[in-house]
């Protein structure tokens, strides 16, 4: 897909924290995912067991990460968001930032940037005091999972191949999102069940 540059202006570069490390040995590719329950920005309840049966996707989000920045404004995440839940796939944004730290937001406030960047997930979880990020282990934004009809986990890891805030990276990208809800709807094994998720680090409270 090619995306305008008209949307590079968003993209403000900034320091970045990889993660160095696999997923906790409770949260790994090929076992259940945990049970949680969940609050989303609608004042909705929201746990997993609802979407039993449905592959389903968490994205972890910030909306002052550059790299989170950099799949919005060049319009790439809701694009994707459009697609899968097309095609019955439940996502999830989730936003774990503390109060007090870079990316917290009120739900009346996420809801009206729902609505300025006509994003399109299932529901945005609300998770200030970090409970679902540190469950999944979420280290990055964005960092994304995907759970298949069964509740088994079959993808932990980046978005993509091109670890930079640079919207003009997207256009030859390999998602891995992608890649991965394709294979398992076709009956096929997950190629890359794992990837080192890149981004901005999960603003978690102390």
């Amino acid at each position: 897909m090619k995306f305008s540059s008209r949307f590079s202006g968003c993209v403000a570069f900034a320091a970045v924290l990889l993660a160095t490390c696999a997923p906790a040995q409770s949260v790994r590719v090929g076992a259940p995912a945990p049970a949680f329950i969940a609050t989303d920005s609608r004042g909705q309840t929201e746990t997993l067991a609802q979407y039993r049966g449905k592959y389903f996707v968490f994205e972890w989000h910030n909306q002052g990460c550059p790299y989170t920045r950099k799949h919005y404004c060049s319009g790439n995440m809701q694009a994707l968001q459009k697609e899968w839940t097309a095609k019955g796939v439940a996502w999830f944004t989730v936003i774990s930032s503390a109060p007090g730290e870079q990316g917290y937001v009120t739900p009346s406030q996420e809801n009206d940037y729902l609505a300025n960047v006509h994003a399109a997930p299932t529901a945005v979880l609300m998770d200030p005091e970090g409970r679902l990020g540190r469950l999944y282990n979420a280290k990055t934004t964005p960092q994304m999972i995907v759970i298949d009809p069964s509740g088994i986990l079959i993808y932990d890891g980046a978005i993509d191949d091109r670890p930079t805030p640079d919207p003009e990276d997207i256009g030859g990208a390999h998602n891995y999102v992608s890649e991965a809800l394709t294979e398992a709807m076709a009956g096929k094994p997950v190629g890359t069940p794992y990837t080192r998720p890149y981004g901005c680090s999960v603003k978690y409270a102390e």
